[in-house]
């Protein structure tokens, strides 16, 4: 098989990684897990898994069974769980591969008593996010009896917000913690460890803060940069003034000038709406994204920028709090938009 180099690249930061996940851990007062659905978020769930459980993490969340088995074989003394729980389509995964379910409304946990042959299972309650999850109604009344229930969970609507509904499902998931027995209990994503150590129970589940998103104020300062995003320059090109450049000749060189175009675009994650805020460093060098991004093709003012060249790699201005701020985009969608035709370096 012929080895071809790509174009675009992501730089990850291990040590970042896993110093945000040793933050998360502190500033929880409880264990750290690792949620890792969506590919680890877009850097590449089976290398974040590696290196996570290196450091000593030990329980990791993914979205369905096919993120699961895509993770296959797991490190050893590692668990790992099933978000979105147990369709009529997902039981023999669910019996097959050790991993377990989270349970997330009455039909499902009626289809693990019969299907998951009384293996240990997770469970969802909800207090308030009305998206996943049995009704508290429902978890006390009876529904849950008999299973063997590794991690009790629920999720925080409005944890990234000062919201008094923070306070209000922490005290129903306390209420349902001690109604019902599990081996855990778990509440906080990024945002709820930052709402201080009330709200981690026994263990969180970290996801984009570990990432180097910062979810919110109290977590300035503490959480790194993972993901560097960097793009090959494919040409660089004169532009007389008065001369567009791109679709819909939307940018024009008000002065004689020097066009770097990249190989990324819209196919990759790097949406339109970086138009006006976008750019790029080339040696500490600034250059301004110029024109329409195309599906798989950006242009770059490179006036002045000195020695750049054909095949140069370019760094993008990709703060994700800055970055946010700009092109109005989450964080959680500058993370997970990134494409697979970047490939991923890790230090």
């Amino acid at each position: 098989m012929i080895d071809i180099a790509s174009p675009l690249r992501l730089r990850l930061d291990s040590a970042a990684l896993v110093d945000n996940w040793r933050w998360l851990g502190t500033a929880g007062g409880a264990e750290a897990g690792a949620a890792i659905k969506a590919d680890g978020y877009g850097l590449g769930a089976r290398a974040v898994m590696r290196h996570l459980a290196a450091a000593g993490c030990r329980h990791f969340f993914v979205a369905t069974w096919a993120e699961a088995a895509a993770l296959m074989p797991l490190p050893a003394g590692v668990s790992l769980s099933v978000l979105h729980g147990v369709g009529t389509e997902d039981l023999i995964a669910a019996r097959t591969l050790p991993a377990r379910p989270v349970l997330n409304s009455v039909e499902q946990v009626r289809r693990w008593r019969d299907g998951g042959e009384g293996r240990p299972c997770d469970v969802m309650v909800d207090t308030g996010m009305n998206r996943l999850g049995l009704r508290v109604e429902e978890a006390r009344g009876g529904a849950l009896d008999g299973l063997a229930i590794e991690t009790l969970l629920s999720h925080l609507a409005s944890a990234d917000e000062d919201s008094a509904q923070n306070e209000r499902q922490l005290a129903a998931f306390a209420a349902v913690r001690d109604a019902i027995p599990a081996r855990r209990t778990s509440l906080a994503n990024s945002a709820g460890i930052c709402l201080g150590t009330d709200y981690g129970f026994d263990l969180t589940r970290p996801g984009l803060a570990l990432y180097g998103g910062v979810p919110r104020r109290e977590a300035e300062g503490a959480i790194r940069q993972v993901v560097f995003p960097e793009t090959r320059v494919l040409q660089v090109r004169d532009v007389p003034a008065g001369e567009a450049v791109g679709y819909g000749a939307t940018w024009t060189a008000r002065c004689d000038s020097r066009i770097a175009v990249a190989n990324i675009g819209y196919a990759d994650g790097y949406l339109r709406c970086h138009v006006g805020t976008g750019g790029a460093r080339f040696a500490g060098q600034a250059l301004p994204l110029v024109g329409r991004v195309s599906m798989d093709l950006v242009a770059f003012d490179a006036s002045g920028v000195d020695g750049l060249a054909e095949g140069d790699w370019l760094a993008l201005d990709y703060d994700l709090v800055a970055t946010s701020a700009r092109c109005g985009l989450s964080q959680y969608e500058l993370l997970t938009g990134l494409g697979n035709r970047f490939a991923r370096h890790w230090s």
